[in-house]
């Protein structure tokens, strides 16, 4: 009886060791599984807080940029009001040059056989039409000076947005040890490499050399036709409105382009 009592606990004892080996085997798997789970969760907490600080930064450039779109708004549409208020400024001194020319020739008409006391009178009002008329032409070429250099510093804006879209996306596709390469290769220092990434190409530079030139065949034609004789408004109004459509465009690439920066 001892003896089958005996064999029968070294069968459990056996038994036992096997579980226990079983369970120990078991128990280092899913330690080395635990420990893989740490090490992935410690890297993607890493990772989520590199992310972090990116969208910290992206957010703050985002702010950023918003401030200068919001400035540059308010600046558009300052100059566009301004231009509006000249726009009517305009039509008042054509319509008043128009009564006043009307005026005179019928009153030099009417007077030609009076006494030299009124013709000197209406040489005087001639003499103040012919004066407004000058301050009319003084002011239409003010004018056009005005709105060719808002369109002139818009297309600036907009070159200048482009540039930095460009560098940045050309910094963003190389690593800062691909530039310092670069940098060294043309032994350069990285400042002056992103200077030459910012240099303007030959057909850009050509682009703006023809955009100057058209500036200036605008201005000449507005002053051919402020020589010409009358009347001239339709014609003049035709010029001054392509120039606006066209200062219309500038400012909707410019704003599209610092929106998406």
């Amino acid at each position: 009886m001892k003896r089958h009592l005996i064999e029968d606990l070294r069968s459990r004892l056996r038994s036992n060791q096997e579980n226990e080996k079983t369970s120990n085997e078991t128990l280092e798997t899913l330690e080395r599984k635990v420990k893989a789970l740490s090490e992935d969760c410690s890297n993607k907490k890493t990772s989520i807080d590199s992310l972090k600080q990116r969208l910290n930064v992206a957010t703050k450039e985002k702010s950023k940029y918003e401030q200068l779109y919001l400035k540059a708004k308010d600046e558009l549409e300052k100059k566009d009001l301004t231009l509006t208020n000249l726009e009517s400024k305009m039509i008042e001194t054509e319509c008043a040059m128009t009564q006043l020319e009307t005026t005179a020739s019928q009153q030099l008409h009417g007077l030609a056989k009076q006494s030299g006391q009124a013709l000197e009178t209406v040489q005087k009002k001639l003499l103040l039409t012919i004066n407004k008329v000058e301050e009319f032409m003084t002011f239409v070429k003010a004018l056009s000076r005005e709105l060719q250099h808002s369109v002139q510093e818009l297309r600036i804006k907009i070159k200048q947005a482009k540039k930095m879209r460009k560098v940045r996306a050309c910094k963003k596709s190389l690593s800062q040890e691909s530039v310092q390469l670069a940098a060294s290769i043309l032994n350069v220092s990285t400042i002056d490499l992103e200077e030459i990434l910012e240099v303007e190409d030959d057909e850009e530079t050509a682009k703006t050399k023809m955009e100057c030139e058209k500036d200036k065949q605008w201005l000449q034609h507005i002053q051919k036709l402020l020589e010409e004789q009358f009347p001239f408004a339709a014609y003049l109004m035709d010029a001054i409105q392509e120039k606006l459509d066209e200062k219309m465009i500038l400012v909707e690439e410019y704003s599209s382009l610092i929106k998406h920066t």
